[in-house]
């Protein structure tokens, strides 16, 4: 439909029975018992068969069930939201730039203005003694083997476990628990090797205070600077998988740790959170090789993809690697990883026309700071919290368990003989 006449007017769009049904995400029956509910109107199509709806009122009636018109894709779940708008290849937080929200303001500063609307400039979040503590001697009793987000998960059990009133998901309390939470994910990570604690201790910028639980080098102004914006650049990009996820949990109305916790189910996966690792390995090998051509050649040859490159959302470059990136130029150390990055891109775009996502330039900072391959994970789990936690407070003001799809059966028809 190209037209669209006010509602109510005799010339409104019509949709049949079967479009109504489609954009409600219902059964064709269960559209008639919104007529006779009286939620919706109908009139007889013509000829007699079957009736027609004015498509403003149905699309009204979507709003208000929690339902969504389907993507132009069609068969994507489709939700209203104020945090994250991503298009024509840059993305916005409540509409401001978010690479320019990275150059101007801290990692705290962002997440606070994210969840209340409020800049609070020099904003810090600070970890409760009994808390961190608590989450410390948990992660604690895990083997040596366990990576960062297996401490990450267990850190937001004990930080859950020590929080008796973690049920009240009024705006205030999600918040309060929000502040001491990332915090103390941070501080119940191991410091690495002999890296002296962070100035500050548990009340410095949280990433002053993630950077000796990244690597055992010390930390300088321009790479912390780095690791502060990746850490603003992460915090939400739209409905991405563990969004979804911590969505979806809020929607039950879970406690804030638990969509926590359901954020990070889905961020460990190989195309999600950890997709980081494999790039950083690239990287490191390409650094060591003194050239990255042969290492893109191993892939393709193999027919590996090659990681850090490319990204469903973008046409071009990712502009959260392009904004890290631009930092990582004032980083002397990261001279090497850089300008092995780009030989990356430069020599499969002869293959491919690919470009450099959020995932190389992670590597490029963990490689040129002697971080392990899973340093990316870890700065995209602690910074993501902060997302899941304004997704959750969207979803604590919906309609309770809206987001229930029905499942399309393949299985034998009843009735079956019982095994």
């Amino acid at each position: 439909m190209t037209d669209q006449p006010e509602p109510g007017r005799p010339d409104a769009p019509r949709l049949t029975t079967r479009e109504a049904a489609e954009l409600l995400g219902v059964k064709p029956e269960t559209v008639y018992a919104y007529v006779s509910r009286g939620q919706l109107s109908s009139v007889r199509a013509a000829g007699g068969r079957g009736s027609t709806f004015d498509a403003a009122e149905v699309r009204a009636l979507a709003r208000r069930s929690g339902r969504r018109e389907p993507s132009p894709a069609g068969g994507d779940l489709v939700f209203r939201t104020g945090i994250t708008l991503i298009e024509e290849d840059r993305y916005y937080f409540r509409g401001v730039d978010a690479t320019e929200l990275a150059r101007r303001h801290s990692y705290e500063e962002v997440a606070e203005w994210l969840w209340t609307g409020e800049l609070r400039p020099g904003a810090r979040f600070e970890a409760p003694p009994e808390t961190l503590a608590a989450a410390r001697r948990t992660v604690g009793a895990l083997p040596a083997h366990s990576g960062s987000t297996d401490r990450l998960r267990v850190a937001v059990t004990a930080a859950a476990a020590t929080d008796p009133l973690r049920f009240d998901l009024s705006p205030e309390a999600v918040l309060s628990s929000a502040r001491s939470l990332i915090p103390t994910l941070v501080g119940a990570l191991p410091v690495v090797g002999d890296a002296p604690e962070a100035e500050g201790g548990s009340t410095g910028s949280l990433a002053r205070q993630l950077w000796p639980r990244l690597t055992a080098r010390p930390a300088d102004a321009p790479a912390l600077a780095v690791l502060d914006a990746a850490l603003v650049l992460l915090i939400d990009h739209d409905l991405a998988a563990s969004t979804l996820a911590a969505r979806v949990a809020a929607s039950a109305h879970a406690h804030p740790y638990a969509v926590v916790s359901a954020g990070l189910g889905v961020l460990e996966g190989p195309l999600h959170g950890a997709a980081s690792g494999p790039a950083h390995r690239m990287l490191q090998e390409a650094v060591d090789r003194g050239s990255a051509v042969p290492v893109v050649a191993d892939h393709l040859r193999t027919g590996r993809r090659v990681p850090g490159l490319g990204h469903r959302l973008y046409r071009g470059e990712d502009p959260r690697a392009r904004t890290l990136f631009a930092l990582l130029e004032g980083v002397p150390q990261a001279a090497g990883a850089l300008a092995a990055a780009r030989e990356v891109v430069a020599t499969t775009a002869r293959h491919a026309p690919l470009h450099a996502n959020i995932d190389l330039a992670l590597a490029v900072l963990s490689v040129a700071c002697g971080m392990a391959a899973e340093a990316g994970e870890t700065v995209f789990a602690v910074s993501r919290t902060a997302g899941w936690i304004a997704h959750a407070l969207e979803e604590y003001g919906e309609r309770p368990l809206r987001i229930r799809p029905s499942g399309q059966y393949t299985g034998p028809r009843p009735p079956q003989p019982t095994p």
